[in-house]
């Protein structure tokens, strides 16, 4: 990967403090603010336009860029855009080409055409999908080993936070002023997020590719080229397996049990909402402390058993207090394993291929998730929710063992500056 550079622990506040942090929290935001616009905000407007369902589903498909935004990450590795370098120049590029894009929505009318809305959409989430490669590139560059626990907490944050206020900003002022300003205010919005691109701390990163054949291949050959690169993979791929699993049929799990869907959508959203969140802080400030190893091996081991909370609800049915135990340490401990998830990620990631790596390992990273429906559904059926969350607890094991498996591995990754 990259050289070992030697170095002492530093201090919690030494981090908190640095620049850095206060940068990669404000780009995490820039790159989840356009995420729900194309989704949750989009949907709402074709709903309210008269759309039916089948035509908002099919709209949906708008959002697969996202998932194939490793194609065109050796571009964004291998080619400098002119200003501010090579990370925050396409930063730059992608929050003005967004802001373009999502004022151009402001100027169509779902009722008229759904052709030119598709275009606008496709267009925002291209250059969402870019801006994420060059954000997630940028923040591997800057983070120190001792720094990436609390960078991944950060972006985690930040790209929550920043979600969750542009669909709350866009249905508040729609319901009041109608979509057209509610896409303009979007719009703006979006474009105030260049200044933060622009008092950014450079990256140290200054190499460039030589050619797109050489941002391709020699990244992959980084990534494959070791003995151990395929357990570091396995990992990777692995590490959320169970985690992904219990969570994949969440709201029909809470619909059976007996919450209605009110509640679920006013108390147990916000009880996964927020324990989230301050899993995400909790394990970047513990990643400081324990190291990437220690970290891994202690959130993957509390995220497995959190799991099992979900049986006792599933024996009890509707019990207000076991709910609230079982989403507040499951949600809890699921951050914090993804907090550990990303940081292995970013020290996977050499700094001159970043872009491409980071964008492909994210993806490995997000295939359980994607992947695990039917057989989620099918356990559900057949075994009911207790033999479910019992599985989700066993799907744990296989990405613990490849942890220990590889940990000398992960503890020589954790000392190497990336």
């Amino acid at each position: 990967m990259s050289a070992p550079r030697t170095t002492g622990q530093p201090r919690l506040r030494e981090v908190l403090a640095s620049p850095k942090m206060l940068a990669i929290l404000i780009l995490a935001a820039a790159s989840g603010f356009p995420n729900q616009i194309t989704e949750s905000v989009l949907q709402a407007w074709l709903k309210d336009s008269g759309a039916s369902n089948t035509t908002i589903g099919v709209m949906s498909y708008v959002a697969l860029p996202y998932l194939l935004k490793f194609l065109w990450a050796p571009f964004v590795d291998r080619y400098s855009l002119p200003l501010l370098g090579r990370r925050r120049g396409w930063m730059l590029a992608m929050q003005l080409a967004l802001a373009a894009a999502i004022a151009a929505t402001a100027l169509q009318h779902p009722g008229v055409s759904l052709a030119p809305i598709t275009v606008c959409a496709l267009a925002i989430v291209f250059f969402s999908a870019t801006q994420d490669i060059a954000i997630d590139a940028y923040r591997a560059d800057v983070s120190l080993p001792s720094e990436r626990g609390l960078a991944a907490a950060a972006a985690n944050l930040g790209y929550r936070s920043a979600s969750w206020i542009a669909v709350a900003v866009a249905l508040v002022i729609a319901d009041h002023f109608g979509w057209r300003l509610a896409f303009l205010i979007l719009a703006a919005a979006m474009a105030l997020f260049a200044v933060a691109t622009v008092r950014a701390p450079a990256s140290h990163n200054t190499y460039q590719p030589r050619s797109l054949r050489e941002s391709v291949v020699a990244p992959l050959r980084e990534l494959l080229g070791t003995p151990s690169a395929l357990t570091l993979l396995a990992v990777v791929l692995l590490f959320k397996v169970g985690d992904a699993f219990a969570n994949k049929l969440f709201t029909p799990f809470m619909m059976d049990v007996g919450f209605s869907k009110t509640e679920i959508a006013v108390i147990v959203k916000a009880l996964f909402t927020a324990s989230s969140l301050v899993g995400s802080v909790l394990g970047g400030i513990l990643m400081v402390r324990l190291g990437l190893l220690r970290s891994m091996l202690a959130f993957g081991v509390l995220q497995a058993v959190s799991n099992l909370l979900y049986c006792a609800l599933a024996l009890a049915g509707k019990n207000w207090l076991i709910m609230v135990a079982a989403v507040t340490i499951e949600h809890l401990a699921a951050a914090m394993g993804g907090i550990a998830l990303v940081a292995l990620i970013m020290a996977l990631c050499d700094v001159r291929y970043s872009a491409f790596q980071y964008a492909l390992l994210s993806v490995l990273a997000l295939l359980p998730r994607y992947s695990l429906g039917y057989p989620a559904g099918w356990v559900a059926d057949h075994g009911g929710w207790y033999v479910y969350y019992v599985m989700s607890f066993v799907l744990a094991f296989p990405g613990l063992i490849m942890v220990y498996l590889s940990r000398r591995k992960i503890d020589a990754l954790d000392r190497m500056h990336s």
